[in-house]
């Protein structure tokens, strides 16, 4: 009952003019710029983020959910229909959708992706909302101890999710790890690894870093490429949505997809990213019907199937932020600084202390979703001219919209070259086969785990048994520890290598 009551809360302060005004340009310009190849949900919300500093919280936190969503979905049109992932957890997509795309069935990818992520998003969020109240009273019983057993726990699962080598994965979170510690030191005050460059004092933006090594990086491979392997989709949409076939193969898939994205959503260093991956996977080790389309060659349970996922862990992303305070992904590191703009401090307080923006924000979810699904069918064709303009034409447009929204975070061109340094970085990742996401994911969770490291420690007065006396510490601890067992033995290794090569 309790849970009804807060949904009615969440119901009355939602469904205002303002709000849902709010929700509805969140979630436009979201699919807007989503849309462009290159620029993901970090990127779009970095650069409308300085729009919500004059707004109510409720609204401008509403309207940063919905860029959110409505980003997400712009990225699976770019991946289906120009082969280029307009956000990283839409990286498994271009998979299977591109090539449904080449065969004339771009309309049931786009299809499958829509109502896969509608029905992902609903049900994400509906966790949420059952959720939240338990969740918070377990945060309540988290310490700086417990806190760190966390970061470990869910950094080793960045790393054993993540596709490709084990080796490389470690190295890309390792590095993510020391270059978090560029800037200022916590406790000191004293300035460290910055060179004697002032701008490094403040550390290095993770906005630049995403955008470098996701867009910039991305771009730079394309222009590599001869122009023929990066033409734009100009074939026509035969078709907008699945068939009857298309339907009874998708249908488990989502269901898979958002069962699996809703519990690695949770998990700190889970989320969208991972969750896209790890169903990917899943599909490709479940058994082909007769008939059905390979792996690769444009299955559509390879559409659903991530899509559903990515969605999912969005929306269950929102837990360990709102419950814990710990931002599981850039993209929720952002809507800690949004909330931090406006004197709102992520953790169990919010619930208690602003129950309005609380449930406001998760019955938002739903009006969100909605709203995508009701845009974004229709538009399908309007996306299909937008990206027949040549490849040329487009990459420079991508260049300007990511400097634009680096510079604006703090109006300096420092961040602008870090972004073109960071793109070469990028490009040299994707040459070595590095996914640099487990890269972003040590170098938002790095200084989070130091503050609570060394907290910890003060606090046990340098006694270091703190973290396995404390039972949930422990219990984080040994999670972990099982984890790298599990992932140690020779059989699972082997299917893990094989589970992460594409066919």
């Amino acid at each position: 009952m309790e849970l009804f009551s807060n949904l009615a809360i969440g119901f009355g302060t939602a469904v205002s003019a303002i709000n849902l005004l709010y929700c509805f340009i969140g979630v436009v310009l979201g699919t807007l710029i989503g849309v462009l190849p290159g620029i993901g949900p970090v990127a779009t919300i970095a650069m409308l983020l300085p729009a919500t500093y004059a707004l109510p919280p409720v609204s401008a936190l509403i309207m940063l959910a919905g860029i959110y969503y409505g980003s997400q979905y712009g990225g699976s049109t770019t991946a289906i229909l120009v082969n280029l992932p307009g956000e990283s957890a839409s990286v498994v997509t271009v998979i299977d959708g591109y090539q449904m795309a080449r065969q004339g069935r771009a309309g049931p990818a786009l299809a499958a992706a829509g109502i896969g992520s509608f029905f992902a998003g609903c049900v994400g969020t509906l966790i949420l909302a059952s959720f939240a109240v338990p969740l918070t009273e377990v945060a309540f019983k988290f310490g700086p101890a417990e806190y760190f057993s966390l970061m470990i726990l869910g950094l080793i699962g960045a790393v054993v999710l993540a596709s490709g080598s084990l080796i490389k994965a470690v190295a890309m979170i390792v590095l993510g790890l020391l270059m978090g510690l560029i800037g200022t030191d916590v406790n000191s005050g004293v300035a460290r690894y910055s060179f004697d460059i002032p701008e490094l004092t403040d550390g290095i933006g993770f906005i630049v870093i995403a955008m470098g090594v996701f867009g910039y990086g991305e771009i730079i491979s394309n222009l590599s490429k001869p122009a023929e392997h990066r033409e734009v989709f100009t074939g026509k949409v035969k078709g907008l949505f699945p068939t009857r076939d298309d339907f009874k193969r998708m249908a488990p898939a989502i269901l898979r997809g958002t069962a699996l994205g809703s519990m690695l959503g949770i998990l700190p260093g889970g989320g969208a990213l991972l969750s896209a991956f790890a169903a990917y996977t899943i599909e490709k080790k479940t058994k082909l019907h007769p008939g059905e389309v390979p792996f690769g060659k444009g299955n559509i349970r390879g559409v659903a199937a991530p899509e559903s996922a990515n969605n999912a862990g969005s929306q269950t992303s929102f837990i360990p932020l709102l419950t814990l305070g710990i931002p599981p992904n850039a993209v929720m590191a952002l809507m800690v600084g949004a909330m931090t703009i406006h004197n709102i401090q992520p953790g169990p307080q919010v619930m208690t202390s602003n129950p309005q923006l609380f449930w406001g924000l998760v019955v938002s979810m739903w009006i969100g979703n909605a709203m995508l699904v009701i845009l974004n069918l229709p538009l399908i064709g309007i996306w299909i001219k937008l990206l027949t303009v040549p490849y040329r034409w487009l990459f420079p447009a991508i260049v300007l919209f990511c400097a634009i929204g680096v510079y604006s975070t703090n109006n300096n061109t420092w961040d602008i070259w870090m972004v073109a340094i960071f793109g070469v970085v990028g490009y040299l990742f994707i040459k070595l086969g590095a996914e640099p996401a487990p890269l972003l994911l040590g170098f938002i969770l790095g200084p989070m785990m130091e503050e609570n490291l060394r907290r910890a420690l003060l606090l046990s007065r340098g006694d270091w048994s703190v973290f396995v006396t404390r039972p949930l510490s422990a219990s984080l601890l040994a999670a972990a520890l099982l984890l790298v067992v599990v992932v140690a033995l020779p059989s699972i290794r082997s299917k893990r290598a094989e589970a992460f090569v594409e066919d």
